[in-house]
């Protein structure tokens, strides 16, 4: 009987937090092991709940991290899916929610990015500066195929 209430509690809680921001799986597992949710069985219950009465959905949480992580942090592609791999959201759901990213606005992000960083970056001549340039994007996590044509485009030979 203790357990039960113990498990209800626990979802109550975990109901709370899921109301008030989106979360995957994984970290709501992380956080019922930190309210002291050590068992694998208690866990599992309560994320079954969780994802039946519609608090998780790993879509939803896939289309929210990526526009917020792209809008907000100017995060590529490539980070973005890296990231929601390391929290072991769905494939599916990481191709999903990708593709709320419109081309020609994750294009025009890219450039404005770059544009924004040129002006910041002293560079001894082209090369050094398209190499900064293509390190800074790189790192972002955008692809280099694209970086290189945006570069290209804004630092005329």
């Amino acid at each position: 009987m203790a357990e039960d209430k113990e498990r209800e509690e626990l979802l109550q809680r975990a109901m709370r937090a899921c109301s008030g921001r989106e979360y995957c799986i994984s970290d709501i597992s992380a956080m019922l092991m930190r309210w002291g949710a050590t068992d694998e069985e208690t866990r599992g219950w309560i994320i079954d709940r969780l994802i039946k009465e519609k608090f998780i959905d790993e879509n939803r949480y896939s289309r929210a991290f990526v526009i917020d992580h792209f809008r907000q942090d100017h995060w590529g592609r490539v980070k973005i899916s890296m990231a929601l791999k390391q929290k072991r959201v769905d494939p599916a759901a990481i191709a999903s929610g990708l593709e709320s990213i419109g081309e020609d606005e994750y294009l025009e992000k890219l450039r404005k990015i770059l544009g924004d960083q040129q002006r910041k970056i002293k560079a001894k001549n082209r090369l050094d500066l398209k190499g900064k340039l293509l390190r800074y994007a790189l790192g972002k996590g955008f692809e280099s195929n694209l970086v290189y044509d945006a570069i290209s485009a804004i630092v005329s030979e």
